[in-house]
C-alpha cells in the first residue's frame, strides 16, 4: 500500500485541505456508519451493515433486528457524538468524569445479568452505567490463559493516574498524538475500569484524542479483529501480567500494539484520502474497502436504485439500456455481496455502497 507509512498519509491527507462541505459531509456519514457498526459489531452486536446504515442515517429499522442491538447502536452513535462534541473543545482537559458520562451514554441504564454456575445454579449481578466495576474482571485469551485486570479496589486510583497522565503527556507534547492515542488504548484496557463497554470505550477515546489534534478518525474493523486482539496480546506479554505494570506502560512497553496501530492509522487515513480524491465513478465503498466494479453497468443499476428505489426490472431495463437477463445477473452479484437488498414489504431497493 502507497501509505503504508503512516508520516506520507498524513501528509497525503493534509495536501487535500481544506475539504470542501460537500466532502466534510461524505466522510461523515461513511464514518459514522464504519465506526459505530464495527466497534458494536466486535463486541457481538448482530445488526448488519445494511441495518446499521439505514439505522443511524434515517433512524428507521428493516429486517428481522434485535431490539437490544438496535438500542445500542443508537446509543453507540450518541456517544460518538458526544466524544467528537467534547473532543472539540481543545482547552478543556480530560476528566474522569466525561469518561463515566460516556460510559453511562453507552450502556443508558444499569441491567442484571444471569448465569449459571455449574450443578445448575444461577446467579446475577447488576452492571451499572457510568460507575466503575464492584467486581473482579478477567479475560480467557485466545491461547486458553485468564488474564485479570485491575482490581474494583485499585481501579479508582488508577484511572485518576490515566487522566492525570493523559493530560500531562498531552501538555508536555513528547508522544506524538499516535503514540499519545495508542498508549492511552493500551493503559486503559489493561484497567478495564467498568464491567461492560470498556472496548467501545477505548475505541472511543482513541478517536477522541486524535480529533484533539486534528487527526482525521479511525476505524477498527471487526473483520480484522484478530490482528486487533493479537497486537494487544503481544504487548501484555512484554510488559507483563501484573495490571498495574499495565496501566503505568511506558510507550516503549507496548511496540506490538504501537507497531499495529501506526499500520491501522496509516491505512485508515489513507482510504480516507482515496474516497475524497477518487475520480473512477465505477468506484464505490463498502465498510472500509475500495470496490472497483469491472463494468459500468453496475454503477448504471446503483445510480437508477438511488433515484428510484421502486424500480422494477423493466424500469432499469429502460433507465439504463440493460438486458433484464444481465440485470438480474448483476442484481444477484449485489445482493450476494450485501452491498444491496430488497424490501420484503414494499419491494423497494436499498443501497449500503457509498461514493
Amino acid at each position: 500500500m502507497k501509505y503504508l507509512n503512516v508520516k506520507k498519509a498524513l501528509s497525503a491527507w493534509r495536501d487535500i485541505q481544506p475539504l470542501s462541505e460537500k466532502d466534510r459531509e461524505r466522510l461523515s456519514r461513511r464514518f459514522t456508519v464504519d465506526f459505530n457498526y464495527n466497534s458494536n459489531h466486535i463486541e457481538g452486536n448482530t445488526l448488519t451493515y445494511g441495518q446499521t446504515e439505514i439505522l443511524l442515517l434515517f433512524g428507521k429499522v428493516i429486517g428481522e433486528a434485535d431490539i437490544h442491538d438496535v438500542q445500542e447502536m443508537t446509543a453507540s452513535n450518541v456517544g460518538l457524538r458526544m466524544m467528537t462534541e467534547e473532543a472539540n473543545l481543545k482547552e478543556t482537559p480530560l476528566t474522569q468524569n466525561f469518561i463515566r458520562t460516556l460510559h453511562q451514554t453507552l450502556l443508558r441504564e444499569d441491567y442484571t445479568v444471569y448465569r449459571n454456575l455449574p450443578g445448575g445454579v444461577q446467579t446475577s449481578y447488576v452492571i451499572h452505567a457510568g460507575q466503575y466495576k464492584t467486581r473482579p474482571n478477567s479475560v480467557i485469551t485466545r491461547y486458553g490463559d485468564r488474564f485479570e485486570y485491575a482490581s474494583p479496589e485499585e481501579t479508582p486510583s488508577l484511572m485518576a493516574d490515566l487522566v492525570d497522565w493523559y493530560n500531562k503527556a498531552e501538555q508536555e507534547g513528547k508522544l506524538t498524538p499516535i503514540e499519545l492515542a495508542a498508549l492511552f488504548h493500551y493503559r486503559y484496557i489493561r484497567i478495564h475500569p467498568f464491567e461492560d463497554g470498556n472496548g467501545r470505550i477505548a475505541r472511543l477515546m482513541v478517536n477522541f484524542i486524535l480529533t484533539r489534534h486534528d487527526y482525521p478518525m479511525i476505524v477498527v474493523r471487526s473483520r480484522k479483529k484478530s490482528a486487533y486482539l493479537e497486537a494487544l496480546h503481544q504487548a501484555d506479554l512484554e510488559v507483563g501480567p501484573v495490571p498495574s505494570d499495565g496501566a503505568h506502560a511506558d510507550i516503549k512497553d507496548i511496540r506490538p500494539f504501537l507497531k499495529y496501530f501506526n499500520n491501522l492509522v496509516a491505512t485508515e487515513v489513507y482510504n480516507d484520502v482515496l474516497f475524497v480524491s477518487e475520480k473512477n465513478e465505477n468506484v464505490w465503498w463498502y465498510d472500509g474497502e475500495r470496490i472497483a466494479f469491472r463494468t459500468p453497468n453496475y454503477t448504471k443499476i446503483l445510480n437508477a436504485m438511488r433515484t428510484e428505489p421502486t424500480l422494477t426490472l423493466a424500469d432499469m431495463k429502460e433507465i439504463t439500456g440493460i438486458s433484464i437477463t444481465a440485470i438480474q445477473k448483476l442484481l444477484d452479484q449485489l445482493i450476494q455481496k450485501k452491498y444491496v437488498e430488497r424490501g420484503e414489504k414494499d419491494g423497494s431497493w436499498r443501497v449500503f455502497v457509498m461514493q
